[in-house]
Formats: structure tokens, sequence, C-alpha cells
């Protein structure tokens, strides 16, 4: 856990330092966003299932509704994980920004050993992986349920912090 703290510490200090860098390419409306797991189900749970991920996730959010993070957790079997990925975000119609629907496709690290065959296309200790979720927000706090797989769902909360300009509270 105190790995998956660090290196998540020093990917927002990289982050931050490349905002005054590459400045330019940041929008009014871009943001952090830090979430966490609060509850996992699995739909056909096995003895050696973890329900506990303790997943930190740090993702940008353009004002475009695209993204992109980089995830830290416990997988189903407890070995600590990865996940990079790109995604996008749709509101959902009628809802004034309320719910959305998020998108995110990326690479998987972190099944190894006898667990290895339990995600598709594992190869050298990564797979492609693809994870939608359907998503709340209330002012600078997000909610989630995301679908992994057929294999369960996972209930996050987090919240987001503006990085160039005015966002609406």
């Amino acid at each position: 856990m105190i790995q998956n703290i660090a290196a998540l510490s020093l990917l927002f200090v990289l982050s931050v330092t490349s905002i005054n860098v590459y400045g330019d390419w940041l929008e009014e409306g871009d943001q952090f966003y830090f979430q966490t797991s609060l509850y996992t189900v699995h739909f056909d749970p096995q003895d050696d299932h973890n329900n506990k991920q303790d997943l930190i996730n740090l993702e940008l959010q353009k004002a475009s509704n695209w993204l992109g993070g980089l995830a830290f957790f416990k997988n189903s079997f407890g070995q600590n994980s990865q996940f990079a990925y790109l995604g996008y975000n749709w509101t959902i119609p009628h809802t004034q920004d309320f719910m959305y629907i998020k998108l995110v496709g990326g690479l998987m690290h972190g099944y190894d050993g006898k667990y290895k065959d339990k995600i598709p296309l594992n190869q050298a200790g990564v797979a492609p992986a693809i994870l939608p979720s359907i998503g709340v927000r209330y002012k600078r706090v997000q909610s989630e349920i995301a679908l992994f797989g057929a294999a369960g769902a996972m209930w996050t909360i987090g919240v987001n912090f503006p990085i160039a300009g005015e966002t609406d509270e």
C-alpha cells in the first residue's frame, strides 16, 4: 500500500509539473479526480475472491469529456495491480450533468502466478481491459458503479479538483 501511495504521489507531482510545462493544452474546466473504492461484489463469489480492493485512482478529466488515469488496487485475488487507461464521459440527457456514463480502456497489470489466466489476453502480466461505469456528480463529489467484465462490480467515491480555469460549484 505504501508503494502505491508513493507511486501516486510521484504521478501527481509529475502531472502538476507537466501542467506548467505543457499548460497550453489545458482548458477551462479541466480537473483531477481522486477516487477510492467503497464496496465490491463478485457475481460468482469464490473462496479466494477479495472484495476489498483498496483502490487509489488519479484521473485527469478534460473539459471536453476525455479522460485518462492510473489506478492502483488489489485485484480479485488480493494481488497488487495497476490499470492505466483512457476514456470518455457521456452526460445522460435531461439530468443537468448530474448523471453520466463512462467508458475507459487500457492496460491492466498484476494478475500473476496461478491467477494469470483469470483475465483474458494476459500476456507477460499485462492485459487489455475495458470498464464501463455509471456515475453521479454533485459539485466536486462523484460516485460510480463500475463493471469489471462479467466478474463483478465496484462502487467508488471521489472528489475532483480544478486545475485550469473556473468550474461550476
